[in-house]
């Protein structure tokens, strides 16, 4: 009798382990191709379960409440948008529900993005419009609410890859990055911006400008040395990329028109900083704007080839500039007559 009530239990356990182990591992029928499921935020384990219930792609969800009972899952959960394919078990809903696998979009902001690029970038990826992204951008509660003090949020959404999970709220998206800047832009850089006497716009405004300029990190602090002295003796900054902020892509040319131009950012006309930055900047152009070099330099000029010829006296500026120019014609020349010689002309 007794061993007969064992094998009765044993039969049991077994059946149970049958009925678990093929319904976990078995796929959905029904599914003929790739669907997305919503798990809204604030969703419990439990609610997920029955999102997916009532969506047929679980035929036991009592199992799956027990499963993530046991396993902890349960008391946590992802919520987003995940992506069901043909022949997916159970299982492998559990398994994605676990690993958290909801479907984002990686966005790679750069050093020296502008508004413009950013908006680009967002919006080819769906996550929000171009037109929603520039309201947001100049709304007074949503920059009151990061403390911003600035006309927009430029200069605040920090360069770094980002993955965005779909659904997100277009704040919550932008919100993301701004916190990234502040995590990175803190501890010995905001004791060094206080000990300057120079607010966080104003820092972000320079380094801005310096991410447009620099071409070498070598260079960042040289060239935050040149804006640093020219605020301090009160000269005009006259940095050439601010001239265009705001009109036309920093990828055209920049004209003596545009140099010319009044508007509140171009430093050729306007004195001192401009309202707010103009660019993303990078944690190397934050540091160069906090930590100028110790050097006399109020000029710099190109040197057509990513680096800068630096100058303390307008004389050694205007011989600077004379020797680009030739430079450049130089190579204007010397690149004509390859042409020549290869036939193309």
């Amino acid at each position: 009798m007794k061993r007969n009530v064992i094998f009765v239990l044993a039969g049991v356990i077994l059946s149970c382990c049958i009925y678990v182990i093929v319904e976990l591992l078995t796929p959905v029928p029904g599914i003929s191709k790739k669907i997305e499921i919503q798990i809204p935020k604030g969703a419990t384990f439990r609610q997920a379960i029955e999102i997916f219930s009532k969506e047929k792609l679980i035929r036991d969800k009592n199992l799956l409440l027990f499963v993530g009972r046991v396993s902890g899952l349960d008391r946590k959960i992802r919520t987003g948008y995940y992506s069901i394919y043909e022949s997916i078990s159970p299982l492998d809903i559990f398994k994605m529900l676990k690993k958290g696998q909801i479907i984002e979009y990686e966005v790679t902001i750069v050093e020296g993005d502008s508004l413009r690029e950013i908006a680009e970038k967002l919006s080819e990826k769906g996550i929000m419009s171009k037109d929603d992204f520039v309201i947001l951008s100049s709304d007074e509660d949503f920059l009151a609410s990061y403390t911003i003090d600035a006309p927009t949020f430029e200069g605040y959404l920090f360069p770094d890859t980002y993955k965005i999970p779909k659904g997100m709220d277009p704040e919550d998206v932008v919100g993301t990055m701004i916190n990234k800047m502040r995590e990175q832009y803190a501890g010995k850089l905001r004791t060094r911006t206080a000990e300057l006497g120079l607010s966080e716009r104003e820092v972000l405004t320079l380094a801005s400008i310096i991410e447009k300029e620099a071409k070498t990190d070598e260079e960042r602090p040289l060239i935050s040395a040149v804006y640093h002295n020219r605020l301090r003796k009160g000269i005009l900054l006259q940095a050439d990329p601010t001239s265009i902020y705001g009109i036309k892509s920093s990828r055209e040319k920049i004209t003596l028109k545009d140099l010319q131009r009044r508007t509140p950012y171009n430093t050729y006309v306007i004195k001192g900083l401009p309202p707010g930055p103009i660019a993303s900047p990078g944690i190397k152009s934050i540091s160069a704007a906090v930590y100028p070099a110790d050097v006399p330099y109020i000029y710099f000029v190109s040197n057509d080839d990513g680096t800068h010829r630096f100058s303390v006296t307008r004389e050694e500026h205007i011989a600077a500039v004379k020797s680009y120019r030739e430079k450049k014609q130089a190579n204007k020349e010397k690149a004509k007559e390859g042409k020549n010689e290869d036939g193309s002309l």
